[in-house]
Formats: structure tokens, sequence, C-alpha cells
């Protein structure tokens, strides 16, 4: 029950309606008996938002598209990690001192590395988000090699200037001789299911392909892929790795990652 002594902790991007963090989060706090809930900001002013996590001491957000870059100069302090990626997914509020992490990268590396060994291997990551900042950071701290591409070129070359790897053209995408491909951008997301962020006839290529997108949970792009003889990863698995790192960090206390798993996966299939 909430009550005086609840500890709010939440989600703030835009949109945020359709996350299923509140979902893992809770079934996580509910199941080890933490007094606390958390819950979806949907935000249209940053700058206000961060003085509300101040002004009404909320314990940590987990942040969200188009927020992690943006809100680096409003927080406190980063630690070290989301400092070299460029990019927070996670703030905890200690009595005011809001700290920036990154769990992103644990996220994808959890799910990656699941599959295969990133060590030598050759990533062709689409998009140059803060999610994709993350992701380049741990396939490099793997000892892999990045190949990334995005609409915006300069954003694309401004993040392998900080991490790593080459930035190639969009339209070459699918000549990258890449054997791992993951989407970091948002296309083939719901409503837009039948869109897919490279040329399916392309996919054969790639041992393995994730999609961080994860409604639906079998995107265009992963069904293609599969139907190419290609390993497929869904971006549940990403989500649910790093969100068990953002709870450790909130709480103290180890996650209980198969309850949140399961509540995740429920979800989804509800929906």
């Amino acid at each position: 029950m909430i009550n005086g002594q609840t500890k709010i902790f939440g989600i703030i991007g835009r949109p945020v309606a359709h996350s299923l963090s509140p979902v893992m989060h809770n079934a996580a706090f509910r199941h080890l008996g933490v007094n606390a809930a958390y819950v979806a900001f949907p935000v249209t002013d940053l700058a206000q938002a961060v003085a509300g996590l101040r002004g009404l001491a909320i314990g940590g957000v987990s942040v969200t598209i188009p927020f992690k870059e943006e809100i680096i100069p409003l927080i406190d302090e980063l630690d070290p990690q989301a400092a070299a990626i460029g990019a927070v997914n996670t703030v905890v509020n200690r009595d005011g001192r809001l700290t920036g992490y990154n769990t992103d990268w644990l996220g994808a590396m959890s799910a990656l590395t699941a599959e295969f060994s990133l060590k030598g291997r050759h990533v062709l990551i689409l998009g140059a988000g803060g999610a994709s900042r993350a992701i380049a950071y741990g396939i490099v701290q793997a000892g892999g090699r990045v190949s990334l591409t995005d609409i915006d070129a300069a954003r694309a070359a401004a993040l392998v200037k900080d991490l790593g790897g080459e930035a190639i053209p969009l339209n070459t995408a699918g000549d990258c001789p890449a054997t791992i491909l993951v989407n970091a951008t948002p296309v083939g997301m719901t409503p837009d299911v039948d869109r897919i962020p490279i040329d399916p006839d392309r996919l054969g290529r790639f041992a393995a392909v994730m999609d961080i997108v994860y409604q639906p949970l079998e995107t265009r792009l992963l069904r293609e892929a599969k139907a190419r003889g290609a390993a497929a990863i869904d971006g549940l698995q990403m989500l649910i790795h790093q969100g068990a790192a953002q709870f450790e960090l909130w709480t103290g206390q180890a996650a209980p990652a198969e309850v949140m798993a399961r509540a995740a996966y429920q979800a989804l299939d509800k929906q």
C-alpha cells in the first residue's frame, strides 16, 4: 500500500505511455517488499522535470528518448562509464544530488553475449542516439569492432570520434561486412510495424540481429532475419537486464531479474 513513507521512482521521456518499465520495476518492489512505486512521467520541459526530481525527493528515474544526452548538463555528477559513453539512462537522487549512470550498455551486452562472444566480432549499429552510444561502448569494451550509420551523418561521426569505430554512409549499410546487426533506432516500433531499417535482402549475411525495439516483440526486422537463418535477439532482453542494474543502483538490493522478466513478457502478451 502506498503511504507517507513510499519512495517514488519513475521514467522520464517523450513518449513514455508505452513503456514496460513501470510493470517491471513495480513487480520487483512487490516481490522484495520494498515500499516504493515506479511511475511514468511524460516530460515536455526537461529542465523543470529535473528540478522536480530534487523538489519532490524522487528517488531516481530511468531516462529514455529523447533526453539521454540532453540531461547531462542538468545533473550534478556523472558516473565514469556514463561520462565515457556520453549518455545517461539512469539518475539516482541522493539527498538532492543527482548522479547519472548508464546501464543500457550492460543490458545490451547481456543480451548479445548470451548468444555470442563479441571479441573480434564486427558489429553494424543502425542509429547514433543515446542507446547507440551505450551499445557501441559495450562492444568496444568487449573487444569488438563497430561500424555505425545514421540519417544524421554528423551525429554518427561524432559518436565514433568519441567511442571508436567507423561511421559509414547510410546508403552503404547493406554492404557492410559485419556479422552482427543491431537496430538502435525506433524504426519498426508500434504503430509503424511494417517498417524496416535495412533492406531485408541484405540480412542473410548476419549471424545475429538484435533490435532494441520491443513493441512489437518480434519486429519485421527480426522476422525477416530469422527467415534468412540469423539468430534474433529481441529488445525486451536489453530492457530487462538494464532495468535490473537500475534497480540495484536505486535500492542497494540484488534485483529479482526473473520476476522482472516474467512481468514484462506477461504485460506484453496482454497488449
